[in-house]
């Protein structure tokens, strides 16, 4: 699933569990060249506090995405939720 992402240029950090996706994440977060990081969803599901410590420590963008077995709509609900807090209004609706 990752080949296609590394196939157009993007650099793969493969982490298996919550633990290493951690541990990457606290890396990249020091890196000031990130500009992107992509998460599946179910590696994200494993470790909710090291995405949102990464959102806190870098200006990169931090997206999860679905895998082979389906969607969870896990980044649509985070947008929802930030606009909604930003604006004050549900602008995309409830699921």
């Amino acid at each position: 699933m990752i080949l296609g992402f590394k196939g157009v240029g993007f650099e793969v950090v493969p982490a298996e569990d919550g633990e290493s996706l951690a541990r990457e994440l606290a890396a990249l977060a020091r890196t000031p060249d990130v500009g992107v990081v992509l998460v599946t969803e179910s590696v994200a599901a494993e470790a909710p506090e090291a995405l949102a410590h990464f959102r806190e420590m870098s200006s990169a963008i931090l997206t999860t995405i679905p895998t082979h077995k389906g969607t969870q709509h896990r980044s649509f609900n985070e947008m929802r939720k930030a606009i909604e807090y930003s604006i004050g209004v549900d602008m995309l609706g409830k699921e």
